[in-house]
């Protein structure tokens, strides 16, 4: 089996220590300030830094880079769309809320994307999982709500895209001919996450790409069963994908010093921040992530306390929402790990580290020719821009 991955682009800042953001948490570096000497530098997500991650990632051969959405990340859209000039193969994974725009005006979005970045563009679609977040915007559905609401959403998205105009009438959408200009080539794929009763069906109806968080294995494999079976009763095949940080290096003992670095400089008012408000989220799947390092939080510990599962390490999610795991240890035991997770039935990668410059190069240096000396890998146009 081939496996394909991809890397991140933080949008909402990066540094060598812990960044807060993703869902929910305000950006931020999260390390006590005032320390001389120390290179830990908070780096704005400005274009240029953000053009040099993704050049990057194209040139070690990774498939895709994912933005994310909300409200502590420059818009998804804006930033990638400024990045396909500054890149020739990498595509873009732009994660985007349904409901905050018309599902036409979505399709003709995409529709433009893929037209103006050669087809480049796959969609990350996230449903949105804390209330106060979602009231920002406008939008004060109830979790069930907009779970339906993007069922509908994909429904009208994927019939604009179709080759006659589409007509829908639904509880939250009443579209008479949405339609497109213009071939979409190819359809962009769609890519969803979600660990909810109400998010499953909405998984097997219309995504390509079923996406988790780290979590150890046994739980993927679970989840990996249930939107199977949703899927195989709706006459669909799925892919899955996972969200993973990562710490690699070539030895073990190297990797883990780097995690307790990270772990040391957290703030442990920081922590506290995150994990008050990320408490608050009514998404499953942040509930999941929070549940995996809760003793620790309770009384303290080690960093090798936050290793849920062999080179799976929870320290990330102490401070930042959403992805709260990371693969640690050498280059060979990270690609362990991801083997091990692809006997499961995931073919897709979506990684992360601090700083994801140099993170990226660590990963694409030691990990990916691991992989492709098993035969795991096949990045297609290895060591080339």
């Amino acid at each position: 089996m081939t496996l394909k991955f991809h890397w991140f682009l933080p949008t909402f800042g990066d540094g060598r220590s812990l960044v807060g953001g993703g869902h929910n948490v305000p950006r931020g570096i999260t390390a006590p300030a005032g320390r001389p000497g120390r290179a830990d530098r908070h780096r704005a997500p400005d274009i240029d830094y953000l053009a040099q991650i993704a050049r990057s990632a194209e040139q070690l051969g990774f498939d895709a880079v994912l933005t994310p959405t909300g409200t502590w990340c420059e818009d998804a859209w804006l930033t990638t769309a400024a990045l396909i000039r500054e890149t020739s193969r990498l595509r873009f994974l732009v994660a985007f809320r349904p409901g905050l725009v018309s599902p036409t005006l979505a399709a003709q979005m995409a529709a433009t994307f893929q037209r103006i970045s050669g087809g480049r563009l796959l969609l990350n679609v996230v449903t949105g999982g804390e209330q106060a977040e979602q009231a920002r915007f406008g939008d004060h559905l109830s979790h069930a709500e907009r779970y339906a609401r993007t069922d509908e959403f994909l429904s009208v998205v994927r019939g604009a895209w179709g080759e006659e105009p589409f007509d829908f009438t639904g509880d939250h959408y009443q579209v008479a001919g949405a339609t497109v200009a213009g071939d979409v080539d190819p359809v962009p794929e769609l890519y969803f996450g979600g660990s909810s009763e109400a998010a499953g069906p909405v998984a097997a109806r219309h995504v390509d790409v079923y996406l988790t968080w780290g979590e150890p294995p046994v739980q993927v494999a679970e989840k990996i069963a249930w939107i199977r079976k949703l899927a195989a009763e709706e006459g669909r095949i799925l892919r899955f994908g996972i969200r993973l940080h990562t710490i690699s290096r070539d030895t073990s003992e190297e990797a883990w010093r780097e995690a307790d670095r990270l772990l040391k400089d957290i703030d442990p008012a920081a922590v506290a921040t995150a994990q008050q408000t990320l408490a608050r989220s009514d998404s499953v799947g942040q509930q999941r992530m929070l549940s995996l390092h809760e003793g620790f939080r309770e009384g303290g510990g080690s960093t090798r306390d936050l290793e849920v599962y062999p080179n799976l390490w929870a320290g990330v999610g102490l401070v930042r929402g959403g992805a709260g795991t990371a693969l640690v240890g050498s280059h060979t035991e990270v690609a362990d790990r991801i083997e091990e997770y692809a006997d499961l039935g995931i073919t897709e990668f979506i990684m992360s580290g601090y700083p994801h410059l140099e993170e990226a190069y660590w990963f694409g240096e030691g990990v990916l020719p691991e992989l492709q000396r098993r035969g795991s890998f096949a990045p297609g146009l290895w060591g080339t821009a």
